[in-house]
């Protein structure tokens, strides 16, 4: 009997010690869930604090600034180093009066602008309350492509096209879209040859080495010792190793693709014998280094063709 007793006041103290560890993992339950709602609650309360101060600031920027009349555009300042209209340039460029200055898109300004071929820089400037500055930098034709095909008709017509001097290709700029006149008639770019129509990308660089000599040719020959004195008409590029020139006195001349200057010294040096022997130059192959293959011709007495100075290029500036 002594012995049932005592198992019966064991089994009472294993119930209270169960029924005490359950009571601890239900308060550390409600703790967790406590600890868990206010977390949740200040995450979300931080959010939607941060969300309202967003939106309030966006409704500030747009009353304030995006659709403030007083910063309505009321002057486009438009300038250009070139020969294109400024009013050409404001319909390229697609801004309006009484858009907001601070609402324009000026890298889609920029962007539209940059993408006429005759277009090499542009810079975009606000300045408050209502103006906007425009600067362009424009590429500048120093030969042309003339290249035959046809008009659908049966027939054949001759597309133009013009070259800046890094060689990118342009399509000729229609004259109501210039403020100065096109060259007149008596007074063209020098033509290259050799190149077919489907080379011929506006908006695109032809990096061709030939090219690339053959410009390098006429922006050097413009400040060489032979300015002046001779017209450069025709340069055949037909060849990837010598450029052939054509002058507008009848001669041509055969160059090597490097060393330009070097050549156009040694070609004022034969010109000045030509004069000094009464002869002029029938043909000439500069290309060769090591002699002076020349033909010369007994200078004719009947009229001569005077050649033209030729057109200093525009002083070109990175930023405007």
């Amino acid at each position: 009997m002594w012995l049932f007793s005592r198992k019966q006041k064991n089994k009472r103290h294993g119930r209270g010690h169960v029924l005490d560890v359950k009571l601890r993992s239900s308060q550390v339950r409600a703790s967790r869930l406590r600890w868990s709602g206010m977390a949740f609650a200040v995450v979300f309360g931080t959010a939607f604090g941060f969300c309202a101060l967003w939106c309030a600031g966006q409704w500030a920027l747009n009353r304030l600034v995006y659709e403030n009349r007083a910063f309505a555009i009321v002057q486009v300042d438009m300038q250009t180093d070139g020969v294109i209209a400024p009013d050409q340039l404001r319909r390229w460029a697609n801004v309006k009066l009484g858009e907001n200055l601070f609402a324009l898109d000026l890298a889609r300004v920029k962007r539209d602008l940059e993408m006429v071929p005759w277009v090499s820089f542009v810079s975009v400037e606000r300045i408050p309350p209502g103006k906007l500055r425009i600067r362009v930098n424009e590429r500048e034709a120093v030969g042309q492509v003339n290249v035959p095909r046809s008009d659908g008709r049966g027939g054949v017509e001759i597309s133009v096209f013009h070259l800046d001097p890094d060689g990118f290709v342009m399509m000729p700029l229609d004259p109501r879209q210039r403020t100065t006149p096109a060259n007149q008639p008596d007074d063209p770019l020098p033509v290259l040859t050799g190149l077919g129509l489907h080379e011929l990308q506006p908006g695109r660089r032809l990096e061709l080495p030939q090219v690339q000599a053959a410009l390098r040719l006429v922006t050097e020959f413009a400040r060489s010792p032979m300015a002046g004195l001779v017209d450069l008409k025709r340069i055949d590029i037909g060849s990837a190793e010598v450029l052939v020139v054509t002058t507008g006195q009848g001669s041509e001349v055969t160059f090597g693709l490097q060393d330009l200057d070097r050549q156009l010294r040694r070609w004022r040096q034969i010109h000045d014998l030509g004069q000094q022997l009464n002869k002029s130059l029938a043909t000439l192959d500069l290309a060769v280094t090591n002699s002076l293959p020349a033909r010369w011709l007994q200078v004719d007495t009947g009229p001569v063709t005077v050649p033209k100075a030729p057109r200093p290029l525009r002083t070109k500036r990175k930023n405007v």
